[in-house]
């Protein structure tokens, strides 16, 4: 199933931002931060703080979605 990129917004330490991801990444992301006990924005914002400056958000955040679910 492919679904086209889907704006949310999110908080990153106090400020408001836009990410564009598919609906599975979205759903992942949530799990991962549910299972960590953690708010989607903490988890978001540290992401984007360990990102580089050559990686976008979103791409940041899919790759850890999919390095954790490869991890196992």
């Amino acid at each position: 199933m492919n679904s086209r990129p889907r704006k949310h917004s999110l908080t990153l330490r106090g400020h408001r931002t836009s990410v564009s991801l598919e609906d599975e990444f979205w759903d992942a992301f949530r799990e991962i931060a549910a299972g960590e006990e953690r708010a989607i924005n903490d988890l978001a914002a540290e992401i984007d703080e360990d990102r580089g400056a050559d990686c976008g958000l979103a791409s940041a955040i899919r790759l850890f979605v999919l390095r954790r679910l490869r991890a196992g």
